[in-house]
């Protein structure tokens, strides 16, 4: 069955506004959420939800409804996708992401990495993170300078994706790395890039929702972790995050919009945890919170 995919043209802010509202709308359900720039010269973005054509009626209906409530302005525009994997096509070209010592590439610039570099192979596959977007990279220069400035001896990524930031921070450090995310794809995908890297012996995966897993008592404490997920979520784990921290821990938190970054401190605070400092990238931000 052909795949579709439904779309707002607008700004790169408001962009970032729709996905963020589409995440709200969509975040509990298997559908593919993502925004991209169109035409860099007239600075026109794309923020979009893909789909099945069965899937289609259902979808448009919230879709349009989101619009009309929030983004008046905007119309809603249709695609019906060739039958091509979209996700390795959306990834051809990239270039390679430099984030603190780390250089995430794909397997075509596996000779950019330098003396001195951490390089890190991340080519096309089904999971959120190749180091292009502003969370992601804004985790990765977090993660160096943390690993950097203390003794870390155990971390947690938590929502880990594609993989990269745990694999980052074992590649870094040489310390056991906990990874869980809730989509089985994600957990897939990460081990096997662990793999491609050389370090899946360093990093114990599994799906986990929540923190029910066994994995969290049996690893934990942590004294990092990482969540690179979405403000509402990340807020709602904050008890039971900062439960698994150790004494002296440091959590990275991404995933945020800049306008999010108060809801998300206040929700920390309240869980015990003290503001050290935020970044910012691409209307994105990324904070370090300790004890």
């Amino acid at each position: 069955m052909s795949e579709i995919r439904l779309f707002v043209s607008t700004s790169e802010p408001v962009a970032e506004q729709v996905l963020e509202a589409l995440s709200g709308l969509f975040g509990e359900e298997d559908y593919a959420i993502a925004t991209q720039e169109m035409d860099e010269a007239n600075g026109i973005w794309e923020a979009s939800i893909y789909g099945t054509q069965a899937q289609e009626a259902e979808i448009a209906e919230r879709f349009a409804s989101l619009i009309a409530s929030d983004f008046p302005s905007l119309k809603l525009e249709r695609e019906t996708l060739p039958d091509i994997d979209w996700i390795a096509k959306s990834l051809e070209g990239l270039k390679p992401v430099r984030a603190g010592r780390f250089l995430v590439h794909g397997s075509h610039d596996r000779d950019k990495v330098m003396p001195g570099d951490i390089g890190i192979l991340i080519d096309a596959g089904q999971a959120f993170g190749t180091g292009h977007h502003g969370t992601t990279a804004g985790c990765l220069n977090m993660i160096d300078d943390v690993l950097k400035s203390r003794k870390v001896s155990n971390a947690l990524d938590l929502g880990t994706g594609s993989g990269v930031l745990a694999i980052a921070t074992y590649l870094m450090a040489r310390i056991p790395v906990t990874a869980t995310d809730i989509d089985p794809v994600a957990t897939r995908v990460a081990r096997d890039n662990a793999d491609i890297n050389g370090v899946a012996g360093g990093i114990a995966f599994a799906t986990a929702p929540g923190f029910h897993h066994a994995i969290f008592r049996d690893k934990g404490p942590f004294d990092l972790i990482i969540a690179n997920i979405l403000a509402r979520p990340l807020m709602k784990l904050a008890p039971s995050l900062v439960r698994h921290l150790a004494d002296d821990g440091t959590v990275i938190l991404s995933g945020i919009l800049a306008e999010q970054r108060w809801k998300v401190i206040a929700a920390y605070n309240g869980a015990g945890l003290k503001h050290r400092r935020t970044t910012w990238m691409n209307g994105w931000v990324t904070i370090e919170l300790v004890r």
